[in-house]
């Protein structure tokens, strides 16, 4: 089988936008509204780390509040005014401030966007297999298996 034919450069907002607008399961999927990701990384066959170029419609969320096992996450804005949410508490960001969430420190992290304009920016994490997200506020946690696959328990371990 042939390696299909990739991009040599394209405008990141041209990209097409992610085929599913959340991998959540219900009753999260639908808190997700507003948030749209275009997949830079994927394009160009990218396998150790992703890039999403993310916009965020006022008041939208870029995912539930999380922390990552394995996995770090970095976040770069590029226009909009944006709230960092740890548990640290809450951090306003502005076009040029960037962040990051490093793995394993348990760390809950998300951006929420309560301005009236859009706010758009990059998010860069690793793909490491075997990482496990936890949601500190919500019954979930997600499982990465071998193939890159999440699947999503109640904390419990019941699947949903």
């Amino acid at each position: 089988m042939t390696e299909p034919t990739r991009p040599i450069a394209i405008v990141a907002a041209e990209a097409p936008l992610r085929s599913r607008p959340s991998n959540y399961p219900e009753p999260f999927a639908s808190r997700m509204q507003g948030r749209d990701k275009r997949p830079l990384g994927d394009l160009f066959g990218l396998t150790h780390f992703g890039v999403n170029l993310t916009r965020l419609a006022p008041g939208a969320v870029s995912a539930l509040r999380h922390a990552h096992s394995r996995q770090d996450e970095f976040i770069y804005v590029l226009s909009g005014h944006p709230t960092w949410i740890t548990d640290a508490g809450e951090t306003p960001l502005a076009p040029g401030m960037c962040a990051g969430s490093k793995a394993g420190t348990g760390d809950g992290h998300c951006l929420v966007n309560r301005s009236a304009e859009d706010v758009v920016y990059l998010e860069i994490g690793d793909r490491s297999a075997g990482d496990v997200a936890t949601y500190p506020d919500d019954d979930l946690q997600a499982l990465l298996d071998e193939a890159g696959h999440w699947r999503f328990v109640h904390k419990d371990g019941t699947p949903y």
